[in-house]
């Protein structure tokens, strides 16, 4: 805790951190506000995914060219124009409801457009959190902002039933694309320092996203890990987030026992960034994959009905696992990928996570229905187990080092550095 007054004292970290505080907070507002818009419209869970599904298929479709774009422009300025841009989406919305003039149609239009807007905006945060803090505290900004995230995973749906249940879905709209005026005026306030070289001028975007795959196929730590963690998602994030409330029925007779696990896992993740403000392993992508273990063991203590004491425990460990590997992975692309091409390798992870997720929630739908969710379930923690091994067959990954200091120049850091010891 000590980390955190120094932190603190980062005046362009710090506006950034609160921007984000509150537009994250208002992310998960919505996310619930919008479940409970298309239930109380329509009653079809085919519209609601229709609308997820429209949007994160933007996501994906965008990020790319997000990326290109967040390493040629500012990146604050980018996140300020995409904040605006959503603010006006979700308030268009909200009048849209007020009015009662609200079609299936105009939904997803509006989060097309959002999830667009949404690709240009991550990877120009990714960018732009190296650009706020002296390089030996990127890992503590990474942690700070996980446990900002975790917050918010809490208090979003809180805030959005309060609103839904006593001034409607129109209201919850409304105060979600404030959230995004708030944040837009904090940004604004953003004075990153200079960090790499610009994007050479007159480049095209084809070739700037070409090389953006360049530095990620140049790197085995890096494309590798990605490719493994497409595939940890759609066997292990799929089963437990769409096949969870089956098995608290099927398993304890009680469907609503899913929800103390996911309380569990959001204890542990908000535990797992306070420690990650502290802990620099040696080597830090051999632990963050070592760490992602105890949810396999989740997903499996769940599947066989272990006692659910036990089953809290490990979702726990499993959510600071998950933070951690969080924390180190995107402090090890930050230190180690040119600043100038941050945005893009960023945007690649990001496309690479998500790609198969969708088809993942589709698939683990059908085989729960021809076999059942605690097979399935039981199957995706042994396949998500099993794939930390693939994840560690680079070298480069075991023997990547951690660095305790790095030049305010933010030279990109070689692979193997010798630990500096006090």
């Amino acid at each position: 805790m000590r980390q955190l007054p120094v932190l603190w004292a980062q005046r362009d970290f710090r506006w950034l951190f609160l921007s984000q505080a509150i537009s994250t907070t208002g992310d998960r507002l919505v996310m619930v506000a919008l479940a409970l818009l298309v239930t109380e419209r329509t009653g079809s869970t085919t519209d609601l995914g229709l609308v997820i599904g429209a949007q994160t298929a933007a996501l994906v479709v965008f990020l790319l060219i997000g990326g290109a774009w967040a390493d040629r422009l500012p990146r604050h300025r980018i996140m300020v124009s995409t904040d605006l841009v959503r603010c006006l989406l979700h308030a268009g919305l909200a009048v849209l409801i007020f009015a009662d003039g609200l079609q299936l149609w105009h939904l997803i239009a509006i989060e097309v457009v959002f999830g667009a807007a949404e690709a240009f905006f991550r990877p120009a945060y990714s960018g732009l959190v190296p650009q706020t803090v002296p390089e030996e505290l990127i890992q503590e900004a990474n942690a700070l902002n996980s446990a900002t995230v975790t917050i918010a995973e809490f208090l979003g749906p809180a805030i959005a039933t309060g609103l839904v249940l006593t001034a409607g879905t129109g209201t919850a709209f409304a105060v979600d694309a404030g959230t995004f005026l708030v944040s837009a005026l904090l940004l604004t306030l953003v004075r990153p320092r200079a960090r790499g070289a610009a994007v050479a001028a007159g480049s095209s975007l084809l070739r700037e996203i070409a090389d953006g795959y360049r530095e990620v196929r140049a790197r085995p730590w890096v494309w590798v890990t990605i490719l493994v963690f497409s595939f940890k998602l759609l066997v292990g994030f799929g089963p437990y987030l769409v096949l969870g409330p089956a098995v608290a029925a099927g398993r304890y007779d009680d469907a609503a026992l899913y929800g103390w696990v996911v309380v569990a896992v959001g204890v542990g993740t908000f535990a797992g960034a306070l420690v990650a403000l502290r802990w620099r392993p040696l080597h830090p992508l051999r632990a963050a994959m070592l760490v992602t273990l105890p949810f396999s063991l989740l997903l499996l203590a769940f599947a066989f009905g272990a006692p659910l004491a036990l089953v809290l425990v490990l979702g726990t460990v499993a959510g600071a696992g998950s933070t951690l590997f969080s924390v180190w992975w995107e402090t090890a692309l930050a230190q180690r990928i040119p600043p100038g091409t941050l945005s893009r390798v960023t945007a690649y992870d990001w496309m690479g996570s998500l790609a198969l997720l969708p088809l993942g929630f589709v698939l683990v739908g059908v085989l729960a229905e021809q076999l059942s969710a605690t097979t399935v379930m039981a199957v995706g923690g042994v396949l998500s187990a099993l794939l930390v091994v693939p994840g560690l067959l680079p070298r480069q990954t075991r023997e990547l080092r951690r660095l305790e200091e790095q030049p305010a120049a933010a030279t990109p850091a070689p692979l193997v550095e010798i630990e500096r010891v006090p």
